[in-house]
């Protein structure tokens, strides 16, 4: 049996948040501690097939094993590209 650890999974949406602290056991993945912690049932439209998701703001992949105090971060679709959004504020 693997020792537990404590990670964080996070969503949010303009208008509602929800970090889910939970203990899991070491050598888990992204994708395991997502589906543990209960996220997919307040935010059903969550597509982890088409969502990006991260730790601590940095891209990673479901597959990628969590560490003891790291946040999940689960990422919603960019409704406007960055690039265009700065350049219609310049213009």
């Amino acid at each position: 049996m693997h020792p537990k650890i404590t990670v964080e999974v996070a969503y949010a949406k303009p208008d509602q948040q929800r970090i889910i602290t939970l203990s899991i056991e070491q050598g888990a993945t992204i994708e395991c501690v997502i589906q543990q912690s209960g996220i997919l049932f307040f935010f059903p439209e969550i597509d982890l097939c088409q969502q990006a998701v991260g730790i601590f703001g940095k891209r990673a992949a479901l597959s990628d094993k969590v560490q003891d105090g790291d946040r999940v971060e689960i990422y919603r679709p960019l409704m406007i590209d960055p690039k265009e959004s700065r350049r219609r504020r310049a213009g």
